[in-house]
């Protein structure tokens, strides 16, 4: 029996991210044979997850896709038992709690919007379970069990750029040769990251996608050989290094170039790259005066971010009338939490 005096509930979030440059890099196998660069920044959006511990079913809550599901006993947490909630049955069957209970998780962004969700969602779901098991891991654990519980247990094929980012919070240039990643702080003026917040503008073209589809056209074409897609790859693992340096220089209009450059090259990966949303958001966005911009995470959809010449709150109705739902951007020094 569980002791009175025992807490029955645990709570964890962990913010979601906008990927600078190198995104896709990060992504086995290229990561394993190439080596990745990614650059990105924590943002106040984030994954939240509740675990009440009680009852006598395991009930799964996902608000963020309108989802739920109970099983009487684990039986229904084995691989294809989870229906539509893979990452959060993955997660306790890796990390399991005794008893009944309740999960629920909510996140600030819509699922496949391109900003990390997932990746977020794990580290913050292993987090709340490893509170309750009175478990302690460092940061770097909690990112690599989190890439775990989704790459590996859920099969949900993706990088680690994601979980790193979620698990630390604040700026880093992430490098990837698998299994090793380095992480590398970036310490950024303040009145260069004041900037960055104030004309940076992100918006969602109403669209999700999923970028498991898309991962998997991609890296079968680079393990094909295909030389487009090999070329973009190493193109955009450079855009990683050259935003680094931008970004430590404080310099805004080289770092709106390299994003549009590394959006050259990740619409070289994939023809459904870049939607018709996402290309009438580009001229409504030009229009109103960009230093560049590119698509969140994987791209064919989801969300997209522009540096803007101005104040992006100035340019945010022509974006609007555009189709777009605009967000306010604030950067998170914080990683995940638990309590």
């Amino acid at each position: 029996m569980r002791r009175r005096d025992l807490p029955t509930e645990f709570h964890a979030s962990a913010p979601m991210r906008l990927d600078f440059a190198g995104g896709w890099t990060d992504v086995p196998p290229f990561s394993a044979r190439e080596g990745g660069v990614v650059v990105n920044g924590a943002i106040g959006l984030r994954a939240h997850v509740e675990l009440k511990l009680g009852g006598t079913l395991l009930r799964f809550v996902a608000e963020e896709l309108g989802e739920t599901l109970e099983c009487a006993n684990s039986g229904g947490l084995e691989p294809g038992g989870g229906g539509k909630l893979p990452l959060l049955t993955a997660a306790l069957r890796m990390f399991p709690v005794l008893g009944g209970f309740t999960l629920t998780t909510r996140c600030d962004a819509p699922s496949g919007s391109g900003l990390g969700s997932s990746g977020a969602l794990g580290v913050a779901l292993v987090g709340a379970l490893t509170k309750a098991r009175q478990e302690s891991l460092d940061e770097r654990e909690f990112a690599e069990q989190a890439w775990q519980v989704e790459t590996i247990e859920a099969k949900l094929p993706g990088g680690k750029q994601d979980q790193f980012g979620a698990a630390l919070g604040g700026f880093h240039r992430f490098t990837f040769r698998d299994p090793d990643v380095g992480i590398e702080p970036l310490t950024l003026d303040p009145a260069f990251v004041a900037a960055l917040e104030r004309q940076m503008l992100i918006c969602y073209t109403n669209k999700s996608r999923v970028s498991g589809q898309t991962i998997s056209r991609v890296m079968g074409a680079y393990e094909r050989g295909d030389a487009t897609v090999t070329g973009a790859l190493r193109g955009l693992r450079d855009a990683g290094h050259a935003m680094a340096e931008a970004l430590r220089a404080a310099d805004l209009a080289r770092v709106g170039s390299l994003l549009s450059e590394n959006w050259t090259h990740q619409q070289a990966l994939d023809p459904g790259m870049r939607t018709a949303e996402m290309q009438q958001l580009e001229q409504a966005a030009a229009q109103a005066g960009t230093l560049g911009g590119k698509a969140a995470g994987a791209g064919a959809g989801g969300w997209m971010f522009f540096i803007m010449k101005g104040a992006a709150r100035e340019a945010a109705p022509a974006l609007r009338a555009a189709g777009a739902t605009v967000l306010p951007l604030n950067w998170s020094p914080e990683g995940m939490r638990a309590w």
